[in-house]
Parts: structure tokens; C-alpha cells; sequence
């Protein structure tokens, strides 16, 4: 049976034989017995196995290494030692794979780097163990927080001829034998006849559905070729994108505050093991923090009241804040302590967002919004989306945008334009601020960074 199994029966399991199947976390072999650490991946928690000269075999056992794979069979005892509740007394012991005596994985510390560093085995350190179950049961809460509210699921293209924020960070795909190409490309030439990338953004196309079915969400990986070497920056991540027809700015901020407060919650109560190791090793206090935030009551504040706070707080700033322009990191978290709490920060000016976002009547400003937490800063962005044809049309004019290539997108706001709204928020970074890990590429499985695509 499996250990997730085993504790969920394990009363009435005592004194009764049961089998197992895993992997050896730890091995201490003595002269008359011994202690395995066991764990088959299914729960964070792992079996003691205790054993001795009454197997048959217990001299091989006792040279089993670190790593191994083994089947036991025994009965499960009440334990006598205080890290354990109960253990396995084992009767029989067999080897399914070895393991050699330099298995990387050895039962020490090991830093993130050289974790990193074998990707392939680094989900069976107990770290990772807690940070990918959690993971797993993060989008399991996000697909049953918008399934339960009605929302169409829609799966937005991966490979687009649209670059949906206008930074042209985005990876081209293409057929056309690149090392033989010389001077500009033809790309009529190519597989889908137009130059054609990986997405950065799947809200374009979720806006076509939104005109359909009034909410849908997208879920899935994301693209930038942006050279960044952060910690909060990766080239491949997942985004949770809803769009949302008959929807403002207000009834936006209301949907990322209950999706956010659902999530954080769920993870709560069904990772209550995983988030307690996360909280003993990773951040001490991060059960507390995500409880605040379930209980917090969010504040809504314009970019220029932000920036009027913070000119008159009484800080010496490495950046000064400016009107008209994007706050830094360090003006992020005098925000949230200001207001003790998560902030909406709203009406952000115009030229240092998005083509696509509605125009305030000031002309300076559009109904964005960032929504900035404790400790993490920005974790979503959103916006009401222009629903004037002209207005969009004007201001991709003034961006000089391809408004041609384009001509689908403007479309909706000819054929039964209505007010609608939505947001991204970037899977791993709500990770990062959950788990208390502090580097996005420990809360992907496989990270795909500048300079490296290993596994």
C-alpha cells in the first residue's frame, strides 16, 4: 500500500501486516539491528523501518544504500521514539533497484544550487517534496475556484503571430534553416506562412471567448525572451489569465481578491503537513503570514495617491518616487506596511502600460491595477480593457502597431462591444510568496532561465 494511505488507516492498521513499496531516505545499519527511513513519495511524511537478525537476509540488508529501492512487508508497531507514532516492523526485505555509494542525493544538506544541479532527483529532497505537492493542490484550487463560479476553461494558443504586451520579447518559431539564412527573411516562405512565436500572454485571444461565453480563464505556459537573471524572472512560466465580460475595474479587484483569498486558503487545509515544514525550515512565520492575508481586508489606492505617500514618508529612497512613472521594489513594500496589508494600486498612467487598457477621461491614466502583497510586492496585474474601437485604434496608431495583423482584435469592439476586464498573475511567483522559497526556478520543476535548458 501507499504511505498516504497508511496514515489515513493507520489505527486500524496497528498490529496488522501491511506491504510497502519506496525508496531508502536514510539507512543506519547496527550490529543486532537497524532503522530505514522510508518514503514512497505520496506523503511528505515518511515510515520508519526497523529491523533485525531475524530476517533471513539481514546481513544484505544491512548494506542497502542511500537511495535504493525497496519493497518491505511487516506489521505496523506503535513507536517507542519521539520523532514517529508509529513504525514498521519488518519480517521481510527486498531490493527492487540499488543504488551506488555516490547516489548525488546523500542524507545531508545540500544547497539550492547544487539541487539545481540534478534536476532530474531533486523532487525526492524533502524540500521539493513539499514544494511540488503544494504546487499541485495550488492549481487544483485555482481550476475548482473558477469551475465553481461559472468560468469556460479556455486553452489559449501557445504558438501566436501576436505579441500580446508589445515588448517583442518573444521566442520566434519557425522551419526556415536558420544557419543558412542570409539578409532579411521571407517568411511567406515559412511553416505558417507569417513570422509566428511562442505566446506571452494567452489574454488576447481569452478576450474572443470572453465576448461568447461573458467569463473564461486560461491556465498555461507562457513565454519571454527576456534576459533576466532575477530570482522572480524565468523564460517559461504558467499564467492563470481570466477574462471577464460585463465587468469594470471594481468588479475586477473584487474577482483577484477572492481568487487569491481561495487559493491561499485551500493550500491551508490540504497541505497542512507540507506547509508546516515549510514553516519550520523555509520562513518561519509563514502559515501566520498567509493566514493574515485570508483575513486581510485589501486597500484600493490610485498610482498618484501612492506616490504622493510616498514623497512625504520620511525615507531616504535609492529610487525617488515620480509621478507619471512605475514604482520600484522598495516603494512596494512602504506601501503594504503602510496600509498594513495587501493594495490595489490603481490608475496607473498610460504610457508606462499596456495598448489594450481602458483610458481614463484625464488622458494621462488607464484603469489598471497591480496588486501588491506583503514581503512578495506586485503579485497580480489587471485591467479594464478599452471597449472603444476608435480609442484602441488610436492609441495602436500612436504605438505604431500593426493594426492589420491586428484587425480580429479590433473587430471585437465593432461586433457587440461591451465593457470587460481581467488580470494575469504569474503561477510561480504566487508560489514563491506560498512556499516562503525564494527563487523561481526552485518552484518549477524544470527551469528554463537565460544560458540554460537542462533536462
Amino acid at each position: 500500500m501507499y504511505l498516504d494511505e497508511l496514515w489515513k488507516e493507520k489505527e486500524s492498521l496497528l498490529d496488522k501486516e501491511v506491504s510497502v513499496h519506496g525508496w531508502i531516505r536514510n539507512h543506519r545499519p547496527q550490529k543486532e539491528f537497524g532503522f530505514i527511513d522510508f518514503s514512497d513519495g505520496t506523503s511528505v511524511k515518511h515510515l520508519q523501518i526497523v529491523y533485525d537478525k531475524t530476517l533471513d537476509n539481514f546481513a544484505e540488508v544491512s548494506s542497502y544504500h542511500h537511495g535504493s529501492s525497496i519493497m518491505v512487508t511487516g506489521t505496523l508497531k506503535k513507536s517507542e521514539g519521539k520523532s514517529q507514532d508509529v513504525e514498521l516492523k519488518a519480517s521481510k526485505i527486498l531490493l527492487l533497484g540499488d543504488a551506488p555509494l555516490d547516489y548525488p542525493l546523500q542524507p545531508k544538506k545540500h544547497s539550492l544550487e547544487f539541487l539545481r544541479s540534478i534536476g532530474y532527483l531533486r523532487p525526492r529532497a524533502n524540500l521539493f517534496q513539499a514544494v511540488f505537492r503544494v504546487r499541485s493542490r495550488a492549481a487544483i484550487a485555482i481550476h475548482e475556484y473558477f469551475s465553481s463560479n461559472g468560468y469556460v476553461y479556455f486553452h489559449a494558443p501557445l504558438i501566436t503571430a501576436s505579441d500580446c504586451e508589445g515588448a517583442g520579447e518573444m521566442f520566434q518559431v519557425t522551419t526556415l534553416p536558420i544557419e543558412k539564412l542570409k539578409g532579411e527573411v521571407d517568411y511567406k516562405k515559412d511553416f505558417f506562412g507569417k513570422k509566428a512565436s511562442l505566446t506571452v500572454s494567452g489574454q488576447l485571444q481569452a478576450e474572443t471567448f470572453a465576448t461568447a461565453f461573458s467569463k473564461v480563464y486560461t491556465f498555461g505556459p507562457t513565454f519571454r525572451a527576456e534576459n533576466s537573471n532575477t530570482k522572480t524572472h524565468a523564460s517559461e512560466f504558467w499564467m492563470i489569465e481570466p477574462e471577464i465580460a460585463f465587468c469594470d475595474l471594481e468588479g475586477d479587484m473584487d474577482i483577484m481578491e477572492s481568487m487569491l483569498k481561495y487559493v491561499v486558503a485551500d493550500v491551508l487545509e490540504h497541505c497542512k503537513e507540507e506547509m508546516s515544514f515549510l514553516d519550520k525550515y523555509q520562513e518561519p512565520g509563514l502559515i501566520e503570514k498567509l493566514e493574515k492575508l485570508v483575513q486581510s481586508k485589501f486597500t484600493r489606492i490610485t498610482h498618484e495617491e501612492v506616490i504622493t505617500i510616498l514623497k512625504k514618508a520620511d525615507v531616504k529612497w535609492e529610487f525617488e518616487p515620480k509621478y507619471g512613472e512605475d514604482i520600484q521594489k522598495e516603494h512596494e513594500k512602504y506601501i503594504t506596511e503602510y496600509f498594513h496589508g495587501p493594495v490595489f494600486i490603481t490608475n496607473w498612467p498610460k504610457d508606462i502600460k499596456a495598448f489594450y487598457m481602458k483610458q481614463n477621461e484625464d488622458g494621462k491614466t488607464v484603469a489598471a491595477v497591480d496588486l501588491e502583497v506583503p514581503g512578495a510586492g506586485e503579485l497580480m496585474g489587471g485591467s479594464q480593457r478599452e471597449e472603444d474601437y476608435d480609442k484602441l485604434l488610436k492609441r495602436m496608431n500612436e504605438l505604431k502597431m500593426d493594426t492589420k495583423e491586428m484587425e480580429w482584435y479590433l473587430n471585437l469592439r465593432k461586433y457587440g462591444t461591451v465593457v470587460h476586464s481581467g488580470f494575469g498573475m504569474g503561477f510561480e511567483r504566487l508560489l514563491i510568496y506560498i512556499t516562503g522559497v525564494e527563487n523561481i526556478r526552485d518552484v518549477i520543476p524544470y527551469p528554463r532561465t537565460p544560458g540554460s535548458c537542462d533536462f
